[in-house]
């Protein structure tokens, strides 16, 4: 008699986080990804599957290059996963490859840098082509100072500041590999690349710098900000609509490379 063995699993997957809510399955049959996505690959696999994720984010929030690994006894194809599971699948959920991994391989603790993209815009109306897709600040906004507030941020630091009270990372001592602002006050891409990232850390970073670039915090009081290590000083969370996680990193033995930005998502502002 012969014995199934298990193969362990990698998808990127993409989403439009304003259709569900978050990534985690919830109580009360909320719609969320990861319930979608189980129940595709459940379908297709005609077994359980439970999927386990590089970062989970929050309701609201989109993915171009989200990673999962899960484990099968079946034997399907990588055509048969990404084909098989989008027609399955709501439609705001994509798979874009599949990848047979080493058992050894795991999504979240293999990762070693997360890549987000914030879209900011800034307008005296919110533009409704935009909702659900841009983040929106009706203050005229100075991009320079956000420049020089966001470089502070640069490096291994306590991120308490720009932490939810509903974190439960073990630490909130981070590395922020690299920081950007490109495009202009009218719209604006910030992009982060780091170790990893506590609750809602973008998002709080994000409204910190809209309140420089609105003359309403200098750049000295960004760093005391940082400094204080405290979420009872800073300014409002910003609104999820704009945040894109983009890319993970992971070790180049599992042959899994950090996609490139999408050309849609404006990867060319200057």
């Amino acid at each position: 008699m012969s014995v199934s063995t298990t193969q362990r699993w990698a998808l990127t997957l993409a989403y439009d986080g304003a259709a569900f809510h978050g990534w985690q399955k919830q109580p009360g049959g909320l719609d969320t990804i990861q319930t979608v996505l189980e129940t595709a690959l459940s379908t297709i696999a005609d077994e359980p599957i439970a999927v386990t994720v590089a970062g989970r984010t929050d309701a609201g929030v989109h993915a171009t290059a989200q990673v999962v690994h899960f484990d099968t006894c079946v034997r399907r194809s990588a055509q048969t996963w990404v084909r098989g599971g989008n027609a399955t699948m709501d439609k705001n959920v994509r798979i874009l490859a599949a990848q047979p991994m080493a058992a050894h391989f795991h999504a979240r603790f293999d990762a070693f840098g997360r890549h987000y993209r914030y879209l900011l815009t800034s307008s005296s109306v919110r533009m409704p082509q935009l909702l659900g897709k841009m983040g929106w600040t009706h203050w005229p906004l100075a991009i320079v100072p956000m420049r020089e507030a966001a470089a502070l941020l640069v490096g291994e630091h306590d991120f308490s500041s720009f932490r939810s009270s509903e974190c439960q990372a073990k630490s909130p001592v981070k590395t922020l590999y690299d920081m950007r602002l490109s495009g202009s006050p009218e719209l604006m891409a910030i992009d982060l690349h780091g170790s990893a990232f506590v609750h809602n850390m973008v998002r709080n970073i994000v409204g910190a710098l809209v309140y420089v670039g609105a003359g309403k915090m200098t750049v000295a009081q960004f760093a005391d900000l940082l400094a204080a290590k405290s979420r009872r000083v800073a300014p409002p969370t910003m609104m999820a609509d704009g945040l894109y996680l983009t890319g993970v990193d992971y070790p180049p033995e599992f042959n899994l490379p950090t996609p490139q930005l999408p050309v849609w998502l404006w990867p060319n502002l200057v």
